[in-house]
């Protein structure tokens, strides 16, 4: 994962991270979508941006433009429009013809109870005096609600992601058997070791069979001490078809760079081989991008 050429194609990239915070977003971040995207280039990489106001996927189109190595993605929080198929399509007509699948992400904002560990700070004062409203994907019935199985059913016809967002234990069971059931093309685990989800490695190894399923493990979930030692190296190690990701950006974590340094660091305490990282940094999420 060091630095040698400009990258400008995905299949170019030496890594792939599916999930960066970049500005504006819900909270102040490190960079801008074009400096984030220089900065991942100087490293031969290739990012995802992520926004939990919306949709990152017209910032995306504008750096690629410049020659970035940059796609989008959307969270269907309730300031962005919620859990709707057409605010997918409108999304997927500002990213344009990308190369990779569009990421779409199920709600982050859910209205459950945990008290996070980040230091930051609203980027704008309306989200302090109207707060994005929360919204989950299953009913009071605790079944999957309608407009979930209608943007799980549409991506079938589209080239898109579908993300779990920061659905709980219960509701990631629903969709991974919803997803199973409807033949989604692609399924990813967002951050599953986070507290909002509380999956362990041992807990996703029964979920290993369905060829369509992703697995995210960030960094940041490990850097802020959600996830044990164990846990972490158990997933990085072992489980089939790991997307490793940053979900960094915020002024209170690690840079880009450092990011990798301490990547690089942690692969070799636990003992991953070249190939197992090449396969969670580069080719289990391009796979999973890839059309």
């Amino acid at each position: 994962m060091s630095a040698s050429t400009a990258v400008t194609e995905p299949a170019r990239a030496r890594f792939i991270d599916v999930h960066y915070h970049a500005g504006p977003d819900a909270y102040l971040r490190r960079h801008s979508a074009l400096r984030a995207g220089s900065e991942y280039q100087a490293q031969d990489g290739w990012v995802v941006l992520k926004n939990h106001l919306g949709c990152t996927a017209a910032q995306a189109w504008e750096a690629r433009q410049q020659g970035l190595p940059v796609s989008g993605s959307i969270v269907l929080n309730e300031i962005a429009g919620g859990i709707d198929w057409r605010v997918v399509e409108r999304s997927l007509c500002q990213h344009g013809a990308a190369d990779l699948r569009f990421i779409v992400h199920l709600p982050t904002v859910t209205g459950r109870s945990h008290t996070s560990r980040l230091a930051r700070e609203l980027s704008h004062p309306i989200l302090g005096q109207r707060p994005v409203k929360p919204l989950t994907v299953s009913d009071d019935r605790q079944r999957l609600n309608r407009a979930t199985l209608d943007v799980l059913r549409m991506s079938r016809d589209y080239p898109v992601v579908i993300s779990t967002g920061h659905a709980n234990r219960e509701e990631v069971l629903l969709l991974v058997e919803a997803a199973d059931r409807l033949q989604v093309p692609r399924l990813m685990l967002n951050q599953p070791a986070n507290p909002l989800t509380g999956l362990s490695a041992a807990d996703l190894l029964e979920l290993k069979s369905l060829p369509s399923l992703y697995i995210e493990q960030t960094a940041l979930t490990y850097l802020l001490g959600y996830q044990s030692k164990e846990d972490f190296g158990e997933v990085l190690r072992e489980l089939p078809r790991v997307v490793y990701s940053s979900d960094l950006g915020q002024t209170s974590q690690p840079d880009i760079r450092p990011w990798l340094d301490l990547s690089r660091q942690w692969f070799k305490e636990f003992g991953l081989g070249a190939q197992r990282i090449e396969s969670i940094t580069r080719s289990a999420p391009l796979q999973m991008l890839s059309h």
